[in-house]
C-alpha cells in the first residue's frame, strides 16, 4: 500500500478518537451536573500533557519504536475510556465525580502523547520515503481533522452527544488505531555508539528542554504555552452554549440547537481547507506571520460567539467556525513543523512532546480553568433561565485575551523570513 495511505488512515484514526467525544462531552456532563466541572475535565488533557507527551517521546527517541509505542499508548487510552463509559452507563443520571474522572483521567494521559507520536511517525516515514515534510505533511494531516469531523458526526446523528456512549464510540476507534498502528513502518532509535561519557540528559533524551537555551525557539515556546491557553475553550464549552439556548421558545427548535455537533463541524471542515493553505502561507510568510494570523483568528472565534444566535444571528456563528480553521491550523500544525525544521533528528520526539507540553499542557491547563472560572462566574448551569448574556461576556473576554497575546507576539519574537522561490 502506498505509504502516505498508511499515513493517511493513521490520521483518520487518530482524530477519530478525538472527534468522539471532544466538542460534546461538555454537554453530557452539565446534563449529569456536572456542569461546574467541565473545565476539570478538559484541563486535565493539559495536565498530563506537562508530563506525558515528554516521558513517552524520550523512550521513542531512545528506546521503543514510535509506532509500536503509538499502538500501546492507544490500547491503554481505549480501555481507559471504555472503563468510564461502562461505569456511566452502570450509574445513569447519578454519575459521581471521581470515579468518572478517573477512569477519563487515566485514557487522556495515554492518549494526548499520541498527537506528538503520531506526528513523529508520519515525519520519520515520510523523511525515509524521500518525501519533503512540509509539503507532504498537510495534505495528511487533513485527513486527521476529517476523521474528528466522521466522529463528530456519528455521534450526533446516533444520539450519543448528549450520553456515556460517546465513550464507547471513542474506545472502538481507538482499539482500532491500536492494531492499526503495529503495521506501519518501523521507526528507529537514536542509538548513541560514539566513545566518550554521555551525560545524563543526553542518555534520556532531555536534550530538547535545551531548545530553551536559544532565544528564538524559547520565545516560541512561551507563545505557543500563552496561545494553547485558547486551545481547548470552545471544545469544552461551544456545545454546552449552543444548547443553552433551548431555554429561549424562539431558538430551542432551530438546527444549531437540536444538532449542535454538526454545526460545531463546521470547524473542522474548515480545517481541511486551511491545512492545505500551510505550506503556501508557511513558505511565503514565515512562522511568525502565520502565527499572528492564527492569534487574530482566535479573536474573532470568540467575539462572533458573543455576538452570534442560532436563529437571525447563526451566520455569526457559522463565520466564527470557518474561522476556526486558521486559528487551529495555522497555529498547531505550522507551529509542529516549525519545531520539526529547527531542530536536530536525535530530539525529534522529544521536541515534538515538549511542543504538545507547552500547548495542551501548559496552556490549556491555564486556558481550560480559568475558563471555567469566567463562565461560573457569569453562567448558572442550574438556573432554567437563558443565561446568553452571561455566556456572551465570557466569549468577549477570551476575545480580549487573545488580542492580547497577539500584540505581545507581534512585538517580541523576532524571525527572518527566507521565502521559498
Amino acid at each position: 500500500m502506498n505509504i502516505k495511505i498508511r499515513l493517511i488512515v493513521m490520521n483518520f484514526l487518530q482524530f477519530a478518537v478525538w472527534g468522539a467525544y471532544l466538542t460534546s462531552m461538555g454537554t453530557y456532563l452539565a446534563k449529569v451536573g456536572l456542569g461546574g466541572h467541565i473545565g476539570l475535565f478538559y484541563a486535565m488533557q493539559g495536565v498530563v500533557s506537562l508530563f506525558m507527551p515528554a516521558v513517552l517521546g524520550i523512550v521513542a527517541d531512545r528506546w521503543v519504536p514510535a509506532q509500536r509505542l503509538l499502538g500501546f499508548s492507544h490500547l491503554l487510552a481505549a480501555m481507559f475510556m471504555a472503563g468510564g463509559g461502562y461505569y456511566a452507563m452502570t450509574m445513569g443520571p447519578h454519575v459521581e465525580f471521581t470515579p468518572l474522572f478517573a477512569f477519563y483521567s487515566a485514557s487522556v494521559a495515554f492518549y494526548m502523547p499520541t498527537l506528538g507520536l503520531s506526528n513523529s511517525v508520519a515525519y520519520t516515514v515520510l523523511e525515509k520515503a524521500g518525501q519533503e515534510t512540509i509539503k507532504a505533511f498537510p495534505p495528511i494531516r487533513t485527513f486527521g481533522t476529517i476523521g474528528f469531523i466522521c466522529s463528530m458526526w456519528l455521534v450526533d446523528l446516533l444520539g450519543f452527544q448528549q450520553n456515556c456512549m460517546q465513550f464507547f464510540a471513542c474506545a472502538v476507534w481507538g482499539l482500532l488505531l491500536a492494531v492499526y498502528a503495529n503495521t506501519l513502518p518501523e521507526c528507529p532509535v537514536s542509538r548513541d555508539t560514539g566513545k566518550g561519557h554521555r551525560s545524563l540528559a543526553s542518555a534520556l533524551g532531555l536534550r530538547a528542554f535545551m531548545l530553551f537555551k536559544d532565544r528564538k525557539m524559547a520565545v516560541f515556546f512561551i507563545f505557543s504555552m500563552l496561545l494553547g491557553v485558547s486551545l481547548q475553550i470552545t471544545n469544552g464549552f461551544a456545545n454546552p452554549f449552543i444548547t443553552s439556548f433551548s431555554a429561549m421558545p424562539e431558538y430551542a427548535d432551530t438546527f444549531g440547537v437540536r444538532h449542535a455537533n454538526l454545526l460545531i463541524s463546521l470547524s473542522q471542515i474548515s480545517e481541511t481547507c486551511c491545512i492545505l493553505l500551510i505550506p503556501f502561507f508557511l513558505g511565503r510568510f514565515g512562522i511568525k506571520r502565520v502565527m499572528l494570523i492564527a492569534m487574530m483568528a482566535w479573536v474573532l472565534r470568540f467575539g462572533l460567539f458573543g455576538l452570534g444566535n442560532p436563529g437571525d444571528g447563526v451566520w455569526m456563528f457559522i463565520l466564527s467556525m470557518i474561522v476556526y480553521g486558521v486559528a487551529f491550523d495555522f497555529f498547531n500544525v505550522s507551529g509542529s513543523l516549525f519545531v520539526d525544521k529547527e531542530t536536530d533528528l536525535s530530539i525529534r520526539s522529544s521536541a515534538q512532546g515538549l511542543f504538545i507540553i507547552m500547548t495542551n499542557g501548559i496552556g490549556a491547563t491555564v486556558g481550560t480553568l480559568g475558563a471555567q472560572w469566567v463562565v461560573n462566574r457569569f453562567v448558572d448551569f442550574n438556573s432554567a433561565l437563558p443565561q446568553v448574556e452571561g455566556w456572551s461576556k465570557a466569549w468577549f473576554i477570551f476575545a480580549a485575551y487573545a488580542l492580547v497575546v497577539a500584540v505581545a507576539f507581534s512585538l517580541i519574537f523576532k524571525y527572518r523570513h527566507e521565502k521559498n522561490s
